[in-house]
């Protein structure tokens, strides 16, 4: 699934970056709870594996998507997408 598909699933109307509405992510998200708060976007969704994995949507921040992943040991890692293609940043090991 790719990151315009689920703008359009949840109704978001945003802008983001033309590299980031093409970006893969993973479809368990469409089985997610979703919020809005203000003008920020919230899914989170627990896997059967129990693993936790959180998208916040933030449109027009330095950092539009950050994808976090609570494991079931507590461990936490993630990834941020920037608003260019070549600013991605990996979360490891917090």
């Amino acid at each position: 699934m790719i990151f315009k598909d689920l703008l359009e699933y949840f109704g978001i109307e945003e802008s983001f970056p033309d590299y980031l509405l093409e970006q893969s992510f993973n479809k368990v998200f469409l089985d997610g709870e979703f919020s809005k708060e203000n003008n920020n976007y919230k899914i989170v969704v627990t896997t059967r594996q129990n693993v936790t994995h959180q998208m916040f949507i933030k449109p027009g921040e330095d950092y539009p998507v950050i994808i976090m992943s609570e494991l079931p040991n507590g461990s936490l890692n993630g990834m941020k997408f920037g608003q260019t293609e070549d600013d991605e940043v990996y979360i490891n090991e917090l």
